[in-house]
């Protein structure tokens, strides 16, 4: 019997959300979830992140409702996963304990058994609340810790981070590569250290945008990674994820079974590629398309084979595998990598999204590269934060500031002074001190303890709104505000 490996799912949510701004409607999700829901995967995570936001926002569905029907299709929450920020929930700020605890036991009694709960800052002390109430009420956790590169984060630092989580109760640990940081180099040392300590199941989550994740995932299976994150073409490759269509075939020319379903998932990609054209024609900003579907017979076995063998030797030749990797992806009118992103830093989301905005104001091409140097700088300013929301944001809109004021500086963000301040939590590194004195002058009020300990209870103040008449609608109001409040005006209107 073949050994078995396992792949997780993300096409109905972090799949739409880096090709298509989390566009896609619960409609839409329900063409496809009956065909896919068994397919053979282990997880699917169809909810949390910025879906909640974008459905207020943009589609104009109730996040609650969405989740319920995810649940009533899969026919239990073992098997759906949410995305969640930790003490920062689906939004962007630290929130009140009360309200964080609500917020996950109406996830859980909605449909979500799964959290994966991450911080943007890796401080653990914005996890514990978030773990102890996802426990409390019957469901399981999913620790992510967020990766980056940087002076302070070693492969030792993440083992560390790894060893206060498995002390938390957590029932997995998610390596989230956000930013496809992740080089198969630092791979090797990172997997093979952490299946040293970790005893609980290890899941690989990293995107495409550089080029390397379709290594990775080889290297993970090598090295005994328990599941990875895939999505469905076309809403796979560039800063999406690895494709399913060609990371299945990769693993079974390793000599594993996947236990998926070729034909549901080809007759999901159908039904994909026709959302993914009705998304384009409304917003034509949305991601490249593919000239022709991506069957699973499509992918070159020579060429996969020649990364495999690249890969299973004693020690790896990885730029041989990384690029035939490329080519492959190449081959199968996959989008482009960009590989200057282990330089800058800048996640491939978060870039598309300034050089988009730069273009609009009319901003030269000089001054984005100017903006990519400046970046940097600005991250490690603030202790090497790492870029995912809400630091990516924050960091790389300060990073512009500096660059079109002319001035380092000059102005600054209410967001960033909080970073400052610590009322995101604790920097992995040190900040710089002449810059947080520059900044904040008399206002150097440094907090010292978990910042969701500095926040007033939100639930025991009466909310009087005509439109705030459930539980779930006093959840959207006091995370969202206006735009729930909004929202929820037009549901009852």
């Amino acid at each position: 019997m073949s050994k078995r490996v396992y792949f997780n799912d993300l096409t109905l949510r972090d799949g739409h959300q880096s090709c298509a701004a989390t566009r896609m409607t619960t409609e839409q999700c329900m063409r496809v979830l009956p065909i896919i829901k068994d397919a053979g995967y282990s997880m699917f995570e169809l909810w949390g992140g910025a879906t909640l936001d974008s459905a207020i926002r943009f589609t104009r569905d109730d996040p609650w409702e969405r989740l319920e029907t995810f649940h009533k299709e899969m026919g239990s929450g073992d098997k759906i996963q949410s995305l969640l920020r930790g003490q920062n929930l689906f939004a962007y700020n630290p929130y009140p304990d009360d309200l964080l605890i609500a917020f996950i036991r109406q996830s859980i009694e909605s449909g979500s058994t799964n959290m994966r709960i991450f911080d943007a800052l890796n401080d653990i002390r914005n996890l514990r609340m978030a773990i102890l109430a996802t426990k409390a009420y019957g469901g399981k956790v999913e620790a992510a810790m967020s990766y980056t590169t940087s002076p302070v984060h070693t492969t030792q630092y993440f083992i560390d981070y790894a060893e206060e989580l498995l002390k938390e109760g957590v029932d997995r640990i998610a390596i989230k590569d956000m930013a496809a940081l992740l080089h198969p180099r630092d791979a090797v040392d990172l997997f093979k250290s952490l299946k040293k300590v970790v005893n609980v199941p290890l899941v690989l989550h990293t995107h495409s945008t550089t080029g390397v994740s379709l290594v990775n995932i080889a290297l993970g299976i090598k090295y005994g990674i328990d599941s990875f994150d895939t999505c469905i073409s076309p809403f796979a490759g560039g800063p999406s994820h690895s494709p399913i269509e060609v990371a299945a075939v990769i693993a079974e020319r390793m000599g594993y079974d996947t236990g998926l379903d070729k034909d549901a998932l080809t007759k999901a990609q159908d039904e994909l590629r026709v959302i993914f054209e009705e998304l384009k024609s409304s917003i034509p900003s949305f991601g490249k398309s593919r000239r022709k579907p991506v069957h699973f017979s499509d992918v070159p076995v020579d060429k996969v084979d020649k990364l495999v063998e690249a890969i299973m030797k004693d020690n790896e030749d990885l730029q041989t595998a990384i690029d035939v990797s490329r080519e492959i992806l190449n081959d199968l009118d996959y989008p482009g990598y960009d590989d200057r992103i282990f330089e800058t830093q800048i996640p491939g989301g978060m870039l598309s999204n300034f050089q988009k905005q730069l273009k609009e104001m009319g901003v030269s091409e000089n001054m984005m590269d100017a903006l990519m140097a400046e970046i940097p700088n600005v991250r490690a300013d603030v202790g090497y934060v790492p870029l995912v929301t809400p630091t990516s944001q924050i960091v790389g809109s300060q990073a512009a500031y500096n660059v079109m004021a002319g001035s380092r500086y000059a102005f600054t963000s209410n967001e960033f002074k909080m970073i400052l301040r610590g009322e995101f939590g604790k920097t992995p590194g040190p900040v710089n001190q002449e810059i947080m004195n520059q900044i904040l002058g008399d206002e150097n009020d440094i907090k010292k303890y978990r910042p969701a300990s500095y926040l007033m209870p939100a639930l025991e103040d009466k909310v009087d709104l005509p439109y705030v008449k459930t539980n779930k609608d006093l959840l959207l109001h006091l995370v969202f505000g206006a735009a729930a409040d909004e929202f929820l005006q037009l549901k009852y209107k």
